[in-house]
């Protein structure tokens, strides 16, 4: 039980390093979208075979379902963002009033990241032992979004201190969806796998909304590449586990 907590936070602590990173990456736009590709790469894997696997397409409609509806929370969610101020946000790197949201970061951080805590603490207490490329690729992805979002907040204007307490709190909650998930394997089984539909969903969403887009734009055509490589990173380690 506590190991499904342990597991949660240090999955989304990650967030601390890409914000440790911020001071001495945040003005390379190129080292960040670089390090987006390989994030977003590994996402893609986790989509794929952790995520919305082709077994649990049998459930067909449903499955779908939850998967558009996660896509759709953070559409939503990210036009409220935007509505709010952000569509005026700065550019990750360069501070020029275009480009990328620190709170657009944010939101998908915590639309995946909850339900995808979730599924840790739910798989880990179903198969007995965690899943190295779920946990590879939650780690690793949630590294570009920390720094990322950290730049684009402190360009919006944002404290240090208050990034700081955002990142912890979205921690803290990874930390107990995990352990929230474990505690209710026996009883959530078959809801588990439409949670994870969902996640993948919002993940999709964020990848093709910000995450990608993001990292073309700053990283150049050497990101395609690096995606392939996170992809295949988080593949052969879930064929290796």
């Amino acid at each position: 039980m506590w190991s499904a907590l342990f597991w949660g936070l240090l999955s989304s602590a990650a967030l601390f390093l890409g914000q440790a990173l911020a001071k001495p990456l945040g003005r390379s736009e190129r080292a960040i979208g670089l390090m987006m590709g390989f994030g977003g790469g590994t996402l893609l894997a986790a989509v794929a075979y952790e995520l919305i696997p082709e077994s649990t397409l049998t459930d067909g409609w449903q499955i779908c379902g939850c998967a558009l509806v996660g896509a759709l929370v953070y559409y939503v969610g990210d036009r409220l963002v935007d509505q709010g101020g952000g569509a005026a946000r700065v550019s990750v790197a360069t501070g020029k009033g275009e480009g990328g949201s620190g709170m657009a970061m944010f939101l998908g951080a915590l639309l995946d990241g909850i339900p995808e805590a979730f599924i840790l603490g739910l798989g880990l207490a179903l198969g007995g032992q965690i899943s190295l490329a779920f946990l590879a690729a939650i780690f690793v992805s949630n590294i570009p979004q920390g720094l990322a979002g950290t730049t684009s907040l402190q360009e919006a204007g944002t404290p240090d201190r208050r990034i700081t307490v955002m990142w912890g709190l979205l921690t803290v909650a990874c930390g107990l969806a995990s352990w929230l998930g474990y505690l209710m394997a026996d009883h959530l089984n078959h809801v588990g796998t439409y949670a994870s539909a969902f996640a993948g969903g919002a993940v999709l969403m964020m990848l093709a909304d910000s995450m990608i887009p993001e990292s073309y734009k700053h990283g150049g055509r050497t990101v395609g590449l690096l995606t392939v490589v996170g992809f295949l990173v988080a593949g052969v380690l879930t064929v290796l586990q």
